[in-house]
């Protein structure tokens, strides 16, 4: 055999090796797509949504998911609009704070006809089919303001028994019962609730609202407020008018915002019933998880899939530990 056909054949061995080496080699696995959560949050300039959005999100980057937002401005138009965008934009779960429970439902059957999960994070559902919502403890919520507010006022030595309740728009359904159940337990007391009015979750509204208060009722003796800023106007309103919001008519609020923290250490506004934003956002985010993966949720109420995040009373003796340092 000449030095030349050796060659020829050594090298036709070695490519069918190669070629034989290629074929057993287990191919390599395409890169699996993250999963992506979207948040349709209700307004980004209210403290409170903030930190939901913070825990939102921190919670979704944790667990290594791609996470868009949106911010629908306090608009129901917009809400429609950037949340359909949000799921035609291909996400894996969709976690909403909506401004309007009562314009969802397109938008839940959008997700669901892709086969997407729904996690309401407060507010309301609107009746639609949404998978689960997160809510605040807002019935015992009211009834703890109720509690603390008849103290403060047996503590001013007022003997006037009136008392105003400056609400949520009632399509908050959830955030509503905070005033319901208020006004449920404060008449319990022998108290009268004099006015029951809507400031639509704003502080010039809660500061207009309690002007007027005062007005037909110079008497009154104690406001709680559906939320903290409106409940911050409604301090300054009695502020103006030569009267404190702590001695001489207690203002209570809910949600623990930062306005009102500093309202409460100013010694402006008496107190508030702390909701904790931060966490219910990590808990959308540990829902979502399971419905992706298709397990089944425990609810606090089945029929109406709730699960309930606890409250706390914020006062003078415990602000501190709430507060941010300052810059």
């Amino acid at each position: 055999m000449s030095r030349k056909t050796a060659f020829v054949g050594l090298l036709g061995l070695l490519i069918v090796a190669v070629a034989l080496t290629a074929c057993a080699a287990p191919a390599t696995p395409a890169a699996k797509a993250k999963k992506k959560i979207g948040f349709s949050v209700y307004d980004m300039q209210y403290g409170f949504f903030q930190d939901m959005e913070k825990g939102t999100r921190e919670a979704a980057q944790a667990a290594g998911y791609d996470y868009a937002l949106v911010d629908q401005k306090s608009s129901e138009a917009t809400m429609v609009s950037a949340t359909q965008d949000l799921i035609n934009q291909g996400i894996d779960a969709l976690i909403i704070s909506p401004v309007k429970p009562d314009a969802m439902g397109p938008l839940v059957d959008a997700a669901k006809k892709k086969g997407i999960p729904v996690v309401v994070d407060d507010i309301g559902g609107g009746g639609t089919a949404y998978d689960v919502i997160v809510i605040s403890d807002n019935a015992n919520g009211g009834i703890m303001a109720a509690d603390y507010l008849d103290k403060l006022i047996k503590g001013t030595g007022n003997t006037s028994k009136k008392v105003a309740s400056i609400t949520c728009d009632p399509t908050a359904v959830y955030a509503w019962q905070r005033n319901v159940n208020f006004e449920k337990r404060i008449k319990e007391l022998g108290y009268t609730v004099v006015a029951s009015l809507n400031g639509n979750s704003k502080q010039e509204e809660g500061y207009r609202l309690m002007k007027d208060v005062l007005s037909a009722n110079p008497d009154v003796a104690g406001v709680f407020s559906c939320n903290d800023p409106m409940a911050v106007g409604a301090a300054q309103a009695i502020a103006d008018a030569g009267k404190s919001g702590v001695k001489d008519i207690p203002v209570v609020g809910f949600n623990a915002d930062e306005i009102a923290l500093k309202a409460i250490k100013e010694g402006s506004m008496a107190a508030t019933v702390q909701q904790i934003p931060y966490d219910m956002g990590k808990m959308t985010v540990d829902l979502a998880t399971k419905l992706m993966n298709g397990e089944k949720l425990k609810y606090d109420k089945e029929a109406e899939r709730e699960i309930y995040v606890p409250v706390k009373l914020i006062t003078p003796e415990n602000v501190d530990t709430l507060l941010k340092p300052q810059q």
